[in-house]
């Protein structure tokens, strides 16, 4: 094997995949293959799992293997050996270790690829080499934290990777990347979880580290208790001296000015002492209504980030995970139909596939797709899709009437806003489960008479001209596709 080393060409292999894949989809893929040797026509590769190994033989075999022929200029053969990680070092899942690898920026692509190799040689003959990230403290847990909500037991897919890229980045460096960090997408999403993976990563790797999680809701009763007690300089110095601070559900800080004039006043102190912070929303800051201009502005100065509902894959992916969690023998076929029939979010998934387990384990019965149509005919036949984000609904009526989200949000009275503004609040109203009072809040801080006022005007429309309904549908298609888009 030493007679043939193509290791060269393989790292010219992979720049040129690189180029013409990009930084996201070369992450995911790419960057946990390792090059392993050689003969004569053969280039070894190691992977870290089968699943991993099938999906790379699938997608990318035959066209890795025609790069190499043309920069080799023969006929070249792949071949994947699964290869476990040393147990001396900290190992990383696949899904730890993707979200690694894609926050690199693509400037640090190639001194990685060239140092890859050299480094995994390093650790194999010298055992003594320092372990870096030290090994997580798993006899410990952080108080306010759940021990389960970690990045290994984190799902990535295409509607999440960038959010739990930068999580990891975070957790790795926290006070030094993307401060603030602002998260927000609808329910059930898995923004708590990784706003709590960021705390348990950084506790297990620096354990000294003063980590502060807390839900709004419960800072707003304490904030409330320190007034009333008049020991707010206990109240401020339990949040203003953290390393980092994890604030779940933010937007519960609207038309409540004292809180907001307190969170504004600690955001500052721990900004300029380069500590982290970090929030989840249900909304974009640019949609919270009621609160200051100035905090606003705090929270959009950062990084942040739309958590989208999962596609397909990752449905089916996050129910396997979760049944392996738990023990529970499922057929592919019945993870494939509650994938295909609940696409809200991560929780109706949880909460579908807790049912069965549940019957099954009541029942003793066999879970089987005709129990689970059965079981589960409720939640398949829902009409709406809960977690379907007007943000969204705007997107996609704004681009299709060529104005912008804004317009739709705001004051014009033209007709050519009025018009799809109108048809975007009924589509709201039809798709969603979002009363009439919130579907005006999303538009402008409008009130719900207003948005019944739209919601009518339109059904007259459809009565007047029956050809409105068929671009109504078409809308609709358009909007639960991008918000299920892969």
């Amino acid at each position: 094997m030493a007679d043939w080393d193509y290791e060269f060409f393989w790292k010219e292999t992979l720049n040129q995949m690189y180029e013409e894949l990009g930084e996201q989809e070369f992450s995911r893929w790419f960057t946990l293959l390792e090059y392993r040797g050689a003969t004569e026509n053969t280039i070894i590769l190691g992977v870290p799992s089968n699943f991993y190994r099938e999906e790379i033989k699938r997608r990318y075999k035959t066209r890795i293997e025609e790069k190499l022929k043309l920069i080799i200029e023969k006929d070249m053969t792949l071949v994947f050996e699964i290869v476990q990680q040393p147990k001396k070092t900290t190992v990383q899942s696949e899904q730890t270790k993707l979200a690694s690898q894609e926050t690199e920026s693509s400037g640090e692509f190639k001194e990685k690829v060239e140092k890859q190799e050299v480094d995994v040689s390093h650790q194999e003959k010298n055992t003594d080499a320092p372990m870096v990230p030290p090994a997580p403290r798993a006899q410990k847990r952080h108080p306010q934290l759940k021990p389960d909500y970690s990045f290994d037991a984190y799902v990535i897919g295409d509607n999440n990777s960038f959010a739990a890229n930068a999580a990891l980045a975070i957790a790795k460096n926290p006070g030094v990347t993307y401060n603030p960090f602002f998260l927000y997408g609808g329910v059930g999403l898995g923004k708590t979880h990784l706003l709590q993976a960021i705390g348990n990563y950084v506790y297990a790797h620096t354990p000294d580290t003063k980590i502060v999680y807390i839900n709004t809701e419960a800072f707003l009763n304490e904030y409330v208790d320190a007034l009333k007690e008049k020991n707010m300089s206990s109240f401020k110095k339990r949040y203003r001296y953290v390393d980092v601070l994890l604030m779940d559900d933010v937007h519960f800080v609207q038309e409540k000015e004292g809180l907001q004039e307190e969170l504004f006043h600690t955001f500052n102190t721990l900004y300029e002492s380069n500590k982290q912070i970090v929030f989840t929303c249900d909304r974009p800051a640019t949609e919270l209504k009621k609160i200051s201009d100035r905090l606003r502005s705090r929270f959009e100065r950062g990084l942040n980030i739309d958590l989208q509902p999962p596609n397909y894959e990752t449905r089916y992916a996050i129910l396997k995970k979760k049944a392996e969690s738990k023990n529970v023998a499922i057929p592919d076929e019945v993870i494939a139909l509650i994938s295909k029939n609940v696409s809200s979010n991560v929780r109706d998934l949880e909460a579908a596939l807790t049912t069965l387990v549940a019957y099954a384990d009541l029942v003793g019965k066999t879970i089987t797709v005709e129990i689970a149509r059965q079981q589960l005919k409720d939640v398949f036949a829902a009409p709406k899709q809960t977690n379907m984000s007007i943000d969204v609904i705007q997107r996609v009526v704004a681009e299709h009437f060529k104005i912008t989200p804004n317009d739709l949000k705001g004051k014009k009275k033209s007709q050519n806003v009025v018009f799809p503004r109108q048809l975007a609040i009924y589509i709201s109203r039809e798709i969603t489960e979002f009363s009439t009072t919130e579907i005006g809040q999303a538009f402008g801080g409008r009130d719900h008479t207003t948005a019944m006022h739209s919601c009518n005007k339109i059904r007259e429309r459809i009565q007047a001209d029956p050809t409105l309904d068929s671009t109504i549908q078409s809308l609709i298609r358009m909007i639960k596709e991008y918000n299920a888009k892969a």
